[in-house]
């Protein structure tokens, strides 16, 4: 990952944009909730917490740095990451940010590894209902409540494989910062070799062994994942094709049916 990543951003800016003040060292309640607004190319250094965290933007993209792998936090997924879990973020563009921080005593039941989970719609309605209210430490027993059942919602909520994972592997790392750069771009596997000086079979087994899945079925999440943003921000279906390398907007539509198991529409009227 680029050094940049690692950088602290500033303290003055990030305190301005806290709307639920950041906690240290013990939660004061069993469920403690956030929001915050971030502005682009922020970053966030390397940190763990005794607690588990779940992180959502309710607008916005936050790129998440979690055990090696690289997570997308689009309004249809939220992280989750596990007590001490070492992490760092990235703001690619402007977000609302949502965390839940949730006691280590509570979080037998929920995944042990990092991942991305979907947000039911109970979920998005707790989270969005203690924005709103301004509530970060449930105090009567109504709310109390509620945070019992986000927690039992999140033992529910299926973990999504529309992660992207990286690598610090020179060669795999240089391609997987162009594309990131240049989600769009057409180059096939034997272009990117020349162009990074390895042959065709060497660059597939690499993007196999670092990444754990072929060269193609990692650019088709990262074209997914880049598609949610654009369609939240309510771009037509056949400009994000386009944009994305698609020649026909019907191809863009059956990769996003694969990954997602819905169409573009769909995920559009789920935002509403």
């Amino acid at each position: 990952m680029p050094d940049k990543r690692c950088e602290e951003p500033d303290k003055d800016t990030m305190a301005s944009n806290q709307h639920f003040p950041a906690v240290s060292d013990a939660l004061p309640y069993p469920v403690y909730f956030r929001l915050d607004d971030y502005h682009a190319h922020q970053q966030f250094d390397y940190q763990s917490h005794p607690w588990g965290q779940l992180t959502y933007c309710a607008t916005g993209v936050m790129e998440i740095m979690v055990a090696g792998q690289r997570y997308l936090s689009p309004p249809q997924y939220a992280v989750w990451i596990p007590p001490e879990t070492l992490h760092d973020g990235y703001i690619r563009q402007d977000v609302v940010f949502h965390s839940a921080y949730i006691d280590a005593s509570l979080c037998a039941q929920l995944p042990a590894r990092p991942c991305a989970l979907v947000l039911s719609p109970l979920l998005k309605a707790i989270l969005g209902d203690f924005a709103e209210r301004g509530v970060t430490t449930p105090a009567t027993v109504a709310d109390q409540r509620l945070a019992q059942v986000l927690v039992d919602q999140l033992q529910l909520a299926p973990c999504s494989r529309n992660y992207l994972p990286g690598s610090d592997e020179p060669v795999i790392a240089a391609l997987l910062d162009a594309l990131q750069a240049e989600p769009g771009s057409k180059r096939s596997l034997a272009e990117w070799a020349a162009q990074l000086h390895v042959t065709e079979r060497t660059l597939a087994r690499r993007c196999q062994r670092e990444l754990g899945m072929p060269f193609g079925e990692w650019r088709q999440r990262q074209r997914f994942l880049a598609a949610l943003p654009l369609l939240e921000r309510g771009d037509t279906v056949q400009a994000i094709a386009l944009e994305l390398g698609y020649s026909t907007a019907s191809a863009f539509i059956a990769m996003f049916r694969r990954q997602s198991g819905g169409t573009p529409d769909q995920f559009r009227r789920g935002l509403r």
